[in-house]
């Protein structure tokens, strides 16, 4: 702490930084000619981004009330913007005190918002080049710098993210935000918390199953060290915690060559070696699949492990042929005699290792959107061949109606299971989740989306009986993820959620509000049913019913904030 009671910022400079994109929209200067001279701020909600070179039109607030549970992150937003260039601004919050001097100590920090390049929905799923598509600037990133040299005439969001302490003792509690520069006149803002007591879980204990697909190839190229290396691992490790932080639940895992056929700017590196052996024996080496598992649930991460793919994209696998010591590409599409005499030995192989290791419940064998005939061909296979392995898989044609038993299955968000198919799965005690990918516009979390959106994916879990959502990827980025999002086949924002350097976004710290909130109303229900309160369990229910679409509508973001505003009423009533 400063002097003045003001949280230091070293944590968050780590020296790096980059020069955004140009802004693609012209604005005319009109917008900013009633603007006064000066460095302006504002309090804005966190529901809307902020165009970069147009001067915002927004109301003035100088305090800002937020409100939750112990151990629950929320999240602010500050605006800045000005007429002329203003070097080396900082933003620091102070500790919370409530009017009896209780201190919650440097709990709040903030992080200015950097713009990055992205397209529109479009048709969604395809091949795209970026003049095709209209550009813009949308502030996603948060970066981790302790000052910021202010544009003349650009606005710069700033994000402020709370983090409520698990002993906190429940009551109102104020702090204030200190805005300064180098030979300008300091400004304040005011922030009023409510502690509510009641207590959210650790993120491991969550309940909502996150499945967000991890790229560790990805890691390794974008922090030039070598891929599979101690260098490698370390680089891993903050990106990952943040995964572990949203309450991740499965380890995403590789069989064979890239199952994604390099649909990816990196291309996905083996994690388990083929070996045919001079005298046609097959060997594995599982050193690096090992060394992933074993990373990942030390992070924490290990309800489940999804290995893909068993039917890659192009079909294709390869092995290192003992006699040459090269690799050989095969096709071995399912349902042929090269397709069982490949992968028959592999998975006995396969389950035998993930016994020993004490990993073989946990696992699945995984696919991805593959056709009718293929899955089949897969599954009876491994039914044959290893039926102590689960099957996990991405689903687009009602697959799970003929398979009702799969462990852990994921249908489109815009193509429903229905309501009686997913409480027998959960009777069962099988997983079920949506996915959101290009080809669905809303709810989704591309670079261009409500920020809302990314909420709304917990709340539509709840109403729609889903056990969590899927999403690839993480962090697939694409070549300069720090500047442009947009990919060659998908509309921009779709392959990653967080930057490198474990920076987090506008997208992730909204995706786990809603997880936080799926979990908190698992919590108040259980607590309304053993009161026998039925006035307020039809209202929350109500509430809830409202966001179980799968489709924008009219007024779906107000709903969202009267069910969040409606829980936190009734935990705050519930804790008295």
């Amino acid at each position: 702490m400063t002097s003045a009671g003001f949280c230091q910022e070293p944590q968050w400079d780590k020296g790096q930084t980059f020069i955004e994109a140009s802004d693609p929209v012209k604005v005319d200067d009109q917008s900013w000619r009633p603007v006064k001279p000066g460095l302006h701020s504002s309090f804005v909600s966190i529901d809307k981004r902020y165009a970069k070179s147009e001067a915002p039109k927004v109301s003035m607030e100088r305090s800002v009330h937020v409100k939750g549970w112990k151990g629950e992150r929320l999240s602010a937003q500050l605006l800045l913007w000005t007429t002329d260039s203003i070097p080396g601004v900082k933003v620091q919050l102070s500790g919370f005190t409530s009017k009896n001097g209780k201190q919650l100590g440097a709990i709040a920090y903030a992080r200015f918002e950097r713009y990055i390049l992205t397209d529109e929905f479009g048709p969604g799923c395809g091949k795209r080049k970026p003049g095709d598509f209209a550009a813009s600037l949308s502030p996603d990133m948060l970066d981790d710098l302790s000052s910021f040299n202010l544009e003349k005439k650009k606005t710069r969001p700033v994000w402020i993210t709370i983090e409520i302490p698990r002993n906190a003792e429940k009551g109102a509690y104020a702090g204030k935000v200190q805005i300064t520069a180098p030979g300008g006149k300091q400004q304040e803002l005011n922030i009023s918390l409510d502690v509510i007591d009641m207590l959210l879980p650790e993120p491991s204990a969550w309940t909502f199953h996150l499945d967000q697909w991890q790229h560790p190839s990805a890691v390794a190229r974008v922090n030039n060290v070598p891929v599979w290396s101690e260098a490698h691992f370390e680089a891993l490790k903050p990106q990952m915690q943040m995964l572990a932080d949203a309450g991740q639940k499965v380890i995403t895992a590789t069989l064979n060559k890239d199952p994604w056929h390099v649909q990816t700017y990196d291309p996905y590196e083996d994690m388990i070696i083929w070996t045919k052996e001079k005298d046609g024996s097959w060997s594995y080496d599982y050193q690096v699949f090992d060394k992933w598992v074993s990373f990942m649930m030390n992070m924490g991460i290990k309800k489940m492990i999804n290995c893909y793919s068993i039917v890659p994209w192009n079909n294709e696998i390869h092995y290192k042929d003992a006699a040459t010591g090269k690799f050989v590409d095969v096709v071995a599409k399912p349902g042929t005699p090269e397709f069982t005499t490949m992968w028959e030995p592999f998975l006995k192989d396969f389950a035998k290792h993930l016994q020993q290791k004490g990993w073989l419940e946990i696992t699945n064998i995984a696919l991805d959107e593959r056709n009718k005939d293929e899955m089949g061909a897969a599954f009876a296979l491994i039914e044959k061949v290893a039926p102590s392995l689960g099957v996990a898989y991405a689903d687009n044609q009602k697959t799970y109606k003929r398979y009702p038993n799969s462990q852990d299955v994921s249908t489109a968000v815009h193509h429903p299971i229905d309501p009686k198919d997913l409480a027998e799965r959960r009777s069962k005690g099988l997983n079920t989740t949506f996915y959101i990918y290009c080809g669905n516009n809303f709810p989704n979390q591309f670079t261009f989306s409500d920020p809302a959106e990314s909420t709304y994916a917990g709340w539509y879990a709840l109403a729609a009986g889903y056990d969590g959502v899927l999403r690839w990827a993480f962090n697939s980025w694409v070549e300069n993820p720090l500047v442009d999002s947009r990919f060659r086949t998908w509309p921009a924002g779709d392959t990653y959620i967080t930057y490198p350097q474990a920076r987090s976004s506008i997208r992730y710290e909204r995706l786990v509000e809603g997880i936080q909130d799926y979990e908190k109303v698992q919590i108040v229900k259980k607590l309304l049913e053993q009161k026998q309160d039925h006035s307020r369990l039809k209202a929350l229910n109500a509430a809830i019913a409202k966001l179980n679409s799968h489709s924008r509508y009219e007024g779906w973001n107000d709903d969202l904030n009267a069910a969040k505003q409606l829980v936190n009423s009734i935990s705050a009533s519930l804790s008295k």
